[in-house]
């Protein structure tokens, strides 16, 4: 009787029992056993997995309705041909939607730092086929990650560019130089304003410093690129500070 009590009790509380393998990115269980091989459930995988889609160099915009991108991939858009971005190359893993969106919102919100590895890995992958494609961006001497402001970083307990960058960086031998980017001034959270608003709310943020960044080319990362003016304001930032070039590297973009 006693050994049948305890079975029942271990069969009503399965459900809530912490060690069974769930996935890293959505929380459901995922398979379990020596077979797997991803903290990932298969829907996550594929959403995280390597997308060939034409994109323009200047400002990650998809290029669907444009193939002459498709034939010339150093081709720029028409909006970066009329008001060229502060900034060389642009380099985006995938869109910020479906599934990547809400991996990445779990990452940086809900404390699932779980999926941080994989989508370590799918910034690193994006950087290295577009640095065959565009070969100045195997110059890039350092990566400077978008700074957070020192009470958003007390608040979230990390800065997520920071942690996405660091398999690339280790991968390519780059220092990962946060001081080489400051931010001297608390703004609203671009999330919360509108795509007019944003350049103004940013600007005069960041201040570049010449140390680490005169005569070098750096790697600006941030994890989500919307309308580029965090983007746009750092790289004006770094260049002020004397960066021989600056590239972009995103996660995702908008």
């Amino acid at each position: 009787m006693i050994h049948r009590g305890l079975a029942l009790l271990q069969g009503l509380a399965r459900p809530f029992m912490l060690d069974e393998a769930r996935c890293a990115g959505c929380g459901l269980v995922a398979q379990a056993g020596p077979g797997r091989q991803s903290s990932l459930c298969p829907d996550c995988r594929l959403a995280l997995a390597p997308q060939e889609v034409a994109a323009c160099p200047g400002c990650g915009q998809r290029q669907d309705a444009q193939p002459e991108v498709l034939q010339q991939p150093s081709a720029l858009c028409a909006a970066c041909r009329q008001s060229p971005r502060p900034w060389g190359r642009l380099v985006s893993f995938g869109a910020y939607e479906g599934r990547l969106r809400e991996l990445i919102l779990a990452y940086k919100f809900q404390g699932r730092l779980g999926v941080g590895r994989q989508l370590q890995e799918c910034l690193a992958s994006a950087f290295e086929r577009q640095a065959h494609v565009f070969p100045e961006l195997a110059a890039c001497e350092l990566v400077v990650p978008v700074p957070l402001h020192v009470r958003r970083l007390a608040w979230r307990g990390f800065n997520q560019s920071r942690e996405l960058a660091k398999l690339l960086a280790r991968r390519r031998g780059l220092p990962i130089r946060q001081e080489a980017l400051m931010r001297v001034r608390r703004t609203v959270p671009q999330m919360e304003l509108g795509r007019s608003e944003r350049a103004e709310n940013i600007r005069g943020a960041f201040a570049g410093a010449p140390k680490f960044l005169a005569g070098r080319t750096a790697l600006l990362v941030d994890d989500i690129m919307t309308t580029g003016s965090t983007l746009e304001e750092c790289s004006r930032m770094m260049r002020a500070a004397g960066a021989a070039q600056v590239h972009v590297l995103v996660l995702a973009r908008a």
